[in-house]
């Protein structure tokens, strides 16, 4: 039998952390498996609890995947949205998300080293642009990226995840030429996103196809926002030639046309249809409840989980934008044109 004193004396935290030169906290992060200690930190403290003859009890980090969830906009419903889909994703595929608000400096890199400081090892940006010395400190770092809703058009090493835009915004537009509207505005987002782009297409697309009678294509250049929509929508509403029908970029601004149409003591749909285009939570609440262009917000979310954790488990393959489906929810601001 072995005498007890020749036993190896499991160390205490705080005889680690003083020879890793860390604080105890770190240490016991490390010993349990948590994931927001650097690799570099993570590695020193490991191989020090390994020569002391630690063993830990708890689940490491190999079994887990650290990702940041990365948006500018951390109010907004659409990010809400798009962040409570990757999330439910997440946890059964052990993706271990954290979320933070996408820094509006352009130049600055500091928050990808931070990122990579932290231990995550890939990123999922929500309506991000990154231009190519961001994307390029992103794989000096070798972090997976996956990008939601793309605002620039990203480079043929990103893999990106969106909605059908084009086909959203052709629906949307076919909708109001079936009910009889020959006259049909619409209100772009901002002009340099893909999404507004893409959306303005599929407008153009739908009076271009149509075999009737129309008015000529009127884009007001707007920037999705409940304001936009309420001075651009005053802006077509007090000319003489109103059009019986707008086609709005987002929600947002489709409640702004709301507004301004009932200002200029205008009934919706009665005097004038509105479409708008994400069908959020308040497309239900507003009075009349908003015909919109539903995009599969917790879907996209998901979508882009299932893609960083191909990529964090070695998938290869060339990178691609996945797009999926929009769908036409019909409610009560849209009906046939007043007569004239």
């Amino acid at each position: 039998m072995a005498d007890r004193s020749t036993r190896r004396k499991k160390p205490s935290l705080a005889e680690v952390a003083e020879i890793a030169g860390v604080s105890i906290s770190t240490v016991s992060k490390v010993a349990n498996g948590s994931v927001d200690v650097s690799d570099v930190t993570r590695e020193r403290v490991e191989r020090i609890l390994s020569e002391r003859g630690y063993v830990a009890t708890k689940k490491r980090r190999g079994s887990l995947m650290p990702v940041a969830i990365l948006a500018r906009d951390m109010h907004s419903p659409y990010t809400l949205d798009v962040i409570r889909g990757a999330v439910d994703a997440a946890g059964p595929v052990q993706v271990d998300v954290t979320v933070a608000r996408h820094p509006d400096d352009a130049a600055d890199l500091r928050w990808i080293d931070e990122i990579h400081a932290a231990g995550r090892r890939g990123i999922i940006a929500i309506t991000s642009m990154l231009d190519e010395a961001q994307r390029a400190r992103v794989a000096h770092h070798g972090l997976a990226l996956v990008v939601i809703d793309a605002v620039n058009n990203p480079d043929e090493a990103t893999f990106s995840v969106g909605a059908t835009n084009w086909a959203g915004g052709l629906g949307a537009t076919e909708h109001l030429l079936d009910l009889g509207h020959r006259d049909v505005a619409m209100l772009s987002g901002l002009p340099q996103t893909m999404a507004s782009r893409a959306r303005v297409s599929g407008y153009r697309a739908a009076l271009n196809g149509f075999e009737g009678d129309h008015a000529p294509a009127r884009v007001l250049p707007g920037d999705f926002t409940y304001d936009s929509g309420l001075e651009l929508g005053a802006q077509l509403l007090a000319g003489k030639a109103r059009p019986t029908a707008i086609f709005a970029a987002s929600d947002f601004q489709a409640l702004g046309v709301l507004e301004a149409a009932r200002r200029a003591g205008l009934r919706v749909p009665e005097d004038l249809s509105v479409v708008g285009f994400d069908d959020l939570i308040m497309a239900q609440m507003s009075s009349p409840q908003l015909t919109s262009v539903r995009q599969p917000l917790e879907q996209m979310g998901a979508t882009a989980v299932e893609t960083i954790v191909a990529l964090l488990g070695g998938a290869t393959g060339r990178p691609h934008h996945t797009e999926l489906a929009t769908r036409l929810v019909v409610r009560g601001s849209t009906a046939p044109p007043p007569e004239r």
